[in-house]
C-alpha cells in the first residue's frame, strides 16, 4: 500500500476523502500538493481527523490496558491542518466538530452526537473539513440579471440605464409580478425604447418573489445569474463588484451585505437591522462561513450551481417566498464557498415595501429552525 504522499494518481476527481489518516502522513502539505494535482474547479476535499482530545484519552486507555498501541501520529490542532490546505493551495469552505461521545451506549451516543455536537463543538472529539482548489484562472462569462418587479413602476428606466454591461454580454430579465401600478406597461414600453440591449420581459404565473426569480432563472441565457430588486436601494452600478468575485474564482456564490458601510438614514428600520445581524450569526453558525447578511436581494451564481440547487431543492422543502434562504441553504449544502459583497444601501426613491416585518419575520424564522435541523442536527 502506497503512502499518500507517494499516490500517483491521474485524471480529475469531484470528491476526494482523507478520513482518519491525515494525522499519519509523514508529509501532510505534500499529501494536500499532490491531491491539488488531480483537482478541479469543482472539487471538494472532505478531511476528518482526530482532536487533540484524543489524546489524553488514549493516553490514559493505553495506560489502564484497554486501548490498542496506535502509529505514531502528529496530532494535528486544526490550526495546522487551515495553514497546510493553504500552503498547498486549498481554501477551507467549512469546519466542523462532531463526535462528544466516541461509544454506542446503547443508542446515547448517537443522540448525544447529533444534538449536542453542534451546541457544544468544544467538546467534540473529531473535525470535519470541507475545502476546494484556491482561486481557478479568470475567465469571462455572459450575465443574466434578474429584476424582480411588484409596484415598481417608477423604478424601470432607471435599472436599465444604470445596470453596467458586464462580462461577454449582458441581458436584463424583468418579472413582473401582479402590480397595482403601471409597472407591466412601463416594462413593455422600457424595452421597446432600448432595442440596441438584451431585454426580456415576462409576467409571473405564481405568487412571491422566490418564484418569480425561478421562472426568470427558467429562461436565463446567461451563464452567470444576478438578483437585483427593482427598489434599486442596492446600487446597480456595484454589480461588477459580484461579478469579478466568481468570474475570478474567489467564491462561487456572491452574497450582498448591506451591514458594513453606512446607509442612508431611512434606508433600514431599527428593528430590521437587528434582525438582520441575528439571521447573519444563525446562519454563519448553520453553514459554517462568514455571512454577515443573508436577506440583501443581490445574490449571484453560475447557472450550473444554480441547477444543483434547484435539484436538491426537496432536500429543504419549497417553502421560500423571497428565495434568499432557499439558495444560501442550497449553496451550503452544495459546499460553494460565499463571499459576502459589502454595498452601500440607499433608501428607496419610489413605492413602498412589499416585506411585512412581522409575519414576514416570524415565517423566516421557522425557516432557520426548519434548515439548522437539516443541516447541523443530523
Amino acid at each position: 500500500m502506497q503512502a499518500g504522499e507517494l499516490l500517483a494518481l491521474e485524471g480529475h476527481f469531484d470528491v476526494i476523502v482523507i478520513s482518519d489518516t491525515l494525522n499519519l502522513a509523514a508529509d501532510v502539505q505534500g499529501l494536500l500538493q499532490r491531491l491539488h494535482r488531480v483537482s478541479g474547479p469543482d472539487t471538494r476535499l472532505l478531511i476528518n481527523f482526530h482532536s487533540n482530545l484524543w489524546r489524553p484519552l488514549l493516553g490514559l486507555g493505553r495506560l489502564l490496558g484497554v486501548a490498542h498501541r496506535a502509529p505514531e501520529s502528529s496530532w494535528l490542532a486544526s490550526g495546522d491542518v487551515e495553514n497546510m490546505l493553504a500552503l498547498a493551495d486549498w481554501e477551507l469552505v467549512r469546519h466542523e466538530n462532531r463526535l462528544p461521545v466516541p461509544l454506542r451506549l446503547f443508542g446515547l451516543g448517537s443522540v448525544l452526537s447529533r444534538w449536542l455536537a453542534p451546541l457544544c463543538p468544544w467538546a467534540c472529539l473529531t473535525d470535519f473539513m470541507v475545502a476546494r482548489p484556491r482561486r481557478g484562472q479568470r475567465r469571462e462569462l455572459s450575465v443574466s440579471v434578474v429584476i424582480p418587479a411588484r409596484n415598481e413602476a417608477g423604478n424601470i428606466e432607471a435599472a436599465v440605464q444604470r445596470t453596467p454591461q458586464m462580462g461577454l454580454w449582458t441581458e436584463l430579465i424583468f418579472i413582473e409580478g401582479h402590480s397595482r401600478d403601471n409597472t407591466w406597461a412601463e416594462i413593455q414600453r422600457v424595452k421597446a425604447a432600448h432595442p440596441e440591449l438584451r431585454i426580456t420581459v415576462l409576467q409571473q404565473t405564481g405568487k412571491g418573489k422566490g418564484n418569480a426569480v425561478r421562472e426568470a432563472f427558467a429562461v436565463a441565457q446567461g451563464e452567470l445569474l444576478m438578483i437585483l430588486d427593482a427598489d434599486l436601494t442596492m446600487p446597480p452600478e456595484e454589480l461588477p463588484k459580484f461579478y469579478e468575485v466568481v468570474a475570478s474564482g474567489r467564491a462561487e456564490f456572491a452574497n450582498g451585505v448591506r451591514l458594513v458601510y453606512p446607509m442612508d438614514e431611512k434606508a433600514m428600520q431599527f428593528l430590521n437591522l437587528c434582525a438582520n445581524k441575528t439571521f447573519g450569526i444563525l446562519f454563519t453558525w448553520m453553514l459554517g462561513q462568514s455571512l454577515k447578511d443573508t436577506l440583501c436581494g443581490t445574490k449571484v451564481l453560475t447557472r450550473a450551481h444554480y441547477e444543483q440547487i434547484a435539484a436538491n431543492r426537496a432536500y429543504f422543502g419549497d417553502f421560500d417566498p423571497f428565495g434568499d434562504f432557499d439558495l444560501l441553504f442550497g449553496a451550503g449544502k452544495l459546499n460553494l464557498r460565499i463571499a459576502d459583497v459589502p454595498i452601500r444601501y440607499k433608501e428607496r426613491t419610489y413605492g413602498t415595501t412589499n416585506i411585512q416585518r412581522w409575519s414576514h419575520g416570524w415565517l423566516l424564522l421557522r425557516m432557520v429552525l426548519f434548515a439548522a435541523r437539516k443541516l447541523k442536527f443530523v
